[in-house]
């Protein structure tokens, strides 16, 4: 499996980043994939697939550490690449809440 589980929302509490200004402040570090809990359930493919999906946002993931578990706010597509040239790891924004 790629990752720790498939969730469905967001299951901890508002954090007030909105934009990826707002995430700008928060270091980004390597964070394995299988350790990630999705809070998608779908994929837009076009996203996966488009060369310039990072153009307009932040180049790192969005994750937010909440009660022991990693959720992957923003960036399933960057994670699902990752996976597929078999790298087990991804560069994120880690918010700890």
């Amino acid at each position: 499996m790629i990752f720790k589980a498939v969730g469905d929302g967001r299951p901890y509490p508002d954090h007030g980043l909105v934009s990826p200004r707002d995430w700008s402040s928060v270091t980004p570090r390597m964070v394995r994939l299988d350790e990630l809990v999705t809070i998608k359930r779908t994929l837009d493919l076009d996203a996966l697939l488009s060369e310039d999906s990072t153009f307009y946002g932040d180049l790192f993931a969005h994750v937010v550490s909440w009660q022991g578990n990693l959720y992957l706010e923003d960036g399933l597509h960057r994670a699902l690449r990752a996976a597929l040239q078999q790298r087990p790891v991804l560069h994120a924004r880690v918010l700890v809440l």
